[in-house]
């Protein structure tokens, strides 16, 4: 079936008495939906809705869905909410169902056919009409504020909108179309907005942070935005998240080295290792020279930690790559490490020009490997760290335990730090001395 794109018809409705003024929003996929649920919540809030983040059925009359829609999983994942929903709706348990994000900028004629229970479907980037449809004023001077979901410690920072990339695998570009820079004027207020209600770590995204002010400056300016995010009252740490390996802003470097609030961890996706891989992925970056941009990053900014995520089982991958993808991985000793099995999706050039040839079971098998290969370099390295003391942020407390991160970890990624501590106070800093380890998680004292 061709997708294609419709114009929203104009939706119009009363919202009955009954919890009227009060909407649940749900949020699927990553932590870049995550920055826009909270943009919408604060403009609701704004109007006077009562608010409810990743409620349940009996939490709001109203609900809004945040879609993902970048592969099957995540797709699956979306649709399957959307019609839990509309079951409640069916039953009388909530009256209006509105639904958003990236599945329906890239498949929104065929959900409104599909299921026409759902009141109102809008694009990623239809925000503010769907608040109009709500009957809602959509506030300009709110548009960069966040109703923040996150505990009040930690936010995430969305610095820019798509991807100019066009690897074969990803239909990003397709969504949320070409790399848009947000004003460093604006994220700096944003950020600053955010550290005066308490946050002390900031997790800058993006779909790629390499490009960063390219756009807008003609230039890269990630490193100047991140000195400036540095340098706002509150801001202790700062991490970066999803640079992409072509075209490395190497400036960034000596900002991580030398600045004590820029973490010494950086998430770059690379994907694959072999030069035959790399090309038909279209990621315009070769074996040697990803070898000498890892050894460069290690060397420039001792110590650091480097989280990267590679894909297994694309169209053409033999297994003479596969095994050149375990060496590689043995031999660069990553600290943090996901895998996942190639999905086939249409409106990408691999579902326009590669077949799918490899098999379902043998890409989970190939993750499966990596995966466990990386369980036993995850474990050597946290063992090392036995008897070290670091700044650890607590996080929250369960059972026995206060659980926290270190710089080398972020929120829901990587591991954490296990502390049996009486007294300890979330959202604070302690110093910890790592006791034991294990593959992901590390155990500790406060000092």
């Amino acid at each position: 079936m061709e997708w294609q794109m419709l114009l929203l018809p104009s939706y119009s409705f009363s919202i009955p008495n009954f919890m009227a003024k009060r909407i649940n929003v749900v949020t699927m996929g990553c932590s870049k939906n995550l920055v826009d649920s909270e943009l919408f919540l604060s403009q609701m809030a704004a109007n006077g809705y009562g608010v409810v983040h990743d409620g349940g059925v009996e939490d709001a009359r109203i609900v809004a869905i945040n879609t993902c829609g970048f592969i099957l999983d995540a797709k699956e994942e979306s649709i399957q909410s959307i019609l839990e929903f509309v079951e409640a709706k069916n039953q009388g348990k909530i009256d209006k169902i509105f639904v958003f994000g990236c599945l329906t900028e890239r498949y929104k004629d065929d959900l409104i056919s599909e299921i026409p229970e759902v009141d109102g479907f809008y694009g990623k980037f239809q925000v503010r009409k769907m608040v109009e449809d709500l009957k809602a004023e959509y506030k300009m001077s709110l548009s960069h504020q966040r109703y923040q979901t996150t505990p009040p410690h930690f936010a995430f920072l969305k610095i820019s909108e798509g991807c100019n990339r066009h690897c074969s695998y990803c239909a990003i570009p397709r969504m949320t179309g070409k790399h848009q820079s947000i004003p460093m004027e604006q994220l700096v207020a944003q950020a600053s907005e955010l550290a005066s209600k308490g946050v002390k770590e900031l997790l800058v995204i993006a779909q790629d942070l390499s490009f960063y002010g390219m756009d807008l400056y003609k230039e890269h300016r990630l490193p100047q935005l991140i000195q400036a995010l540095s340098e706002i009252p509150g801001i202790e740490w700062i991490k970066l998240h999803y640079a992409y390996p072509a075209g490395f802003p190497f400036d960034i470097l000596p900002v991580m080295r030398e600045n004590n609030h820029v973490a010494r961890y950086l998430d770059i996706a690379l994907q694959h290792c072999s030069d035959r891989m790399l090309k038909l992925m279209r990621r315009h970056i070769t074996k040697d020279e990803t070898v000498a941009l890892i050894q460069r990053i290690r060397e420039e900014v001792p110590g650091i930690h480097l989280r990267t995520t590679l894909l297994v089982g694309h169209p053409g991958e033999t297994e003479e790559d596969f095994e050149e993808l375990k060496r590689f991985v043995r031999e660069m000793r990553f600290e943090r490490l996901g895998v996942f099995p190639y999905s086939h999706e249409e409106d990408t050039y691999s579902g326009e020009h590669y077949q799918d040839d490899i098999p379902m079971e043998v890409k989970q098998a190939r993750a499966d490997e990596i995966m466990a290969i990386q369980q036993e370099i995850a474990e050597e390295i946290n063992q090392l760290k036995i008897g070290q003391t670091f700044q650890v942020l607590i996080d929250r407390k369960e059972e026995d335990y206060f659980v926290g991160r270190t710089e080398f970890d972020s929120f829901e990624v990587d591991g954490e730090v296990l502390i049996q501590s009486q007294g300890l106070k979330i959202g604070t800093f302690c110093q910890v001395k790592i006791t034991d380890a294990e593959a992901f998680d590390l155990y500790g004292e406060v000092i």
